[in-house]
C-alpha cells in the first residue's frame, strides 16, 4: 500500500511525546495514527512537538478568531470546506490555550456541521471540546476534536456524501499547512521547512478533486483550489533532499492563505 505523510496540523488526535524526534518518521509513528485512503495520519502533537522543538511557535499570533459563531454559507462544497477549516483552526486555538476561541469553535463545529445533515453525529464531541475547555482539559480538546473531524466524516460517507467527506479533509489540510508555513516563515530552519515536502500528498488531494462528480466539480472553488495545488507543488520539493528556501515557505502559505479565504467568504 502506498503510504503518504500527512503533515498539515489539523487531523488527528494528540498524545504527548516525552521527546520530539527532529523530523517526523512514517516508520515510527504512533499506534493513533491511522491509514486513511492510503494517506497516513500522524497526530498533531508529532508536528507540534517538531515545530516547538525548532523555535516555540507564538500559536496566539498564528490564530485567526471566527467572528462569532461560524455561519454556514453557500453550496455544500463550500461548508464541507469551511467546517474542515474551522475543525483546523480548533486545534491551533488549543496549542494557544485560548479558551474563549476553542468554545466559540465547539459551537461553530454544530452550527456547520447541522447544516451537512451531520449534526447529531457530532453534537456529543461539540459539547465534550466546550466542556473541556472549560476545564482547561487540552489532552481531552484535542481528542475531542479529531472525534468530531473523523466522525463528520464518517456520516457523510454514509450519506453517500465521500465527495463532501473528501472537501472537510482538504479544508482543514489548507488551513493547518497555511498555519505550518506561518510558523516556519516567522522562525525559518531547514528542518522546519522539510515539513512541507508532501508531493505525493498534494497528488492525492489533486486525485481527489478530480475525482468529483460533475455537479461537485463546477463549484467556483473546486478549479480555485486545483491551481492553487498545481502552484503549490514544485515549491515544497519534486526530490527528496531539495532545500524548500524561505521564499518558497512564504509563497505556499500566501496560496494557502488565498484559498482559506476563498473558502470562508460569502
Amino acid at each position: 500500500m502506498k503510504k503518504i505523510t500527512l503533515l498539515a496540523i489539523s487531523f488527528l488526535s494528540a498524545t504527548v511525546l516525552a521527546e520530539p524526534p527532529a523530523k517526523i518518521d512514517v516508520s515510527r509513528l504512533p499506534k493513533e495514527s491511522r491509514v486513511v485512503d492510503d494517506v497516513i495520519v500522524p497526530v498533531p502533537s508529532e508536528i507540534f512537538g517538531v515545530l516547538d522543538k525548532l523555535g516555540k511557535p507564538n500559536w496566539a499570533g498564528v490564530l485567526r478568531p471566527l467572528k462569532g459563531v461560524a455561519k454556514p454559507f453557500g453550496e455544500p462544497q463550500q461548508q464541507a470546506l469551511y467546517l474542515g477549516s474551522v475543525i483546523a483552526e480548533g486545534f491551533i486555538a488549543v496549542e494557544a490555550g485560548d479558551v474563549a476561541e476553542v468554545k466559540n469553535i465547539g459551537n461553530s463545529v454544530l452550527s456547520l456541521s447541522g447544516a451537512l445533515g451531520v449534526r447529531k453525529a457530532v453534537t456529543k464531541r461539540a459539547n465534550a471540546i466546550i466542556n473541556a475547555a472549560d476545564a482547561g482539559n487540552w489532552p481531552l480538546v484535542r481528542k475531542e476534536l479529531d472525534g468530531a473531524l473523523n466522525e463528520v466524516k464518517d456520516a457523510m460517507t454514509e450519506l453517500g456524501s465521500g465527495d463532501l467527506a473528501s472537501m472537510v479533509s482538504l479544508g482543514g489540510w489548507l488551513r493547518g499547512t497555511e498555519a505550518l508555513c506561518d510558523v516556519v516563515a516567522k522562525n525559518y530552519s531547514k528542518d522546519g521547512a522539510d515539513l512541507l515536502h508532501q508531493p505525493a500528498l498534494l497528488d492525492h488531494f489533486d486525485a481527489r478533486l478530480g475525482a468529483l462528480k460533475a455537479r461537485a466539480k463546477k463549484h467556483a472553488l473546486v478549479p480555485k483550489i486545483q491551481a492553487g495545488l498545481k502552484n503549490i507543488r514544485p515549491l515544497i520539493g519534486l526530490t527528496d533532499g531539495t532545500e524548500i528556501s524561505a521564499k518558497s515557505v512564504k509563497e505556499v502559505r500566501d496560496i494557502a492563505a488565498g484559498l482559506v479565504k476563498d473558502i470562508q467568504t460569502k
